[in-house]
């Protein structure tokens, strides 16, 4: 199996530090940065918006990638790319356009996503597999961290590799991470982790990173 990329979720880490948060997820050999854009409307909870991106982008070593849980994603697109995001993921059910919304991020150069919730059928991606870089799928309902990972998504990932066949698009998955499960989510053909509680409220977040890569 190729190294699961870890992605550690900034629900779970200390706004008040968010500079030395971003600073110790690289120092700790995470992949990149998750960054979860709540507004209270399509997900429960109120997270952070662009300008909290725009400041991250200035100090932060890693890769921003961004999920985008709100409402009519193509209002704010432009502005959340100008940010500095390097990846974004949004759900298609949320937008009214959402193939302009794919399009707008990947004319910036920018890794374009579909979330996919527990409750919504993989096959939504099919429409647009040609316009991806990545499925991002839910191990939990969006809105908080610390949630456990719902066991039915786990087949969801087999079933998103199928969808995908033999093009270049890679699989995350966000919520309910543990060095548990995360063997079987490799085996099935997952490419990388969001762990927001089993990395940065860890005791030794240098070491639960490197346990989810091997195990």
């Amino acid at each position: 199996m190729t190294e699961i990329k870890i992605s550690p979720s900034l629900l779970s880490a200390d706004w008040l530090k968010i500079g030395l948060e971003a600073d110790k997820i690289y120092d700790i050999g995470a992949d990149m940065i998750h960054c979860d854009v709540i507004d209270g409307i399509f997900a429960p909870n109120i997270t952070f918006g662009m300008p909290m991106i725009s400041a991250l982008k200035r100090c932060s070593k890693l890769p921003l990638d961004v999920h985008l849980m709100i409402v009519e994603p193509e209002r704010y697109i432009d502005k959340f790319i100008a940010a500095g995001s390097d990846t974004i993921a949004f759900h298609p059910e949320a937008s009214k356009d959402p193939h302009g919304v794919l399009a707008s991020i990947r004319a910036a150069g920018i890794k374009a996503g579909i979330a996919i919730n527990p409750n919504v059928a993989v096959e939504i991606a099919r429409e647009f597999i040609d316009e991806i870089d990545y499925i991002l799928l839910m191990g939990v309902f969006p809105g908080f961290g610390g949630q456990k990972f719902i066991p039915y998504v786990m087949d969801k990932i087999s079933l998103a590799k199928e969808l995908i066949g033999d093009k270049s698009i890679y699989i995350e998955l966000d919520g309910g991470v543990t060095v548990d499960n995360i063997t079987r989510m490799k085996e099935l053909g997952l490419d990388v982790a969001v762990a927001g509680n089993a990395v940065l409220a860890a005791d030794n977040p240098k070491e639960a990173v490197k346990l989810l890569k091997k195990q």
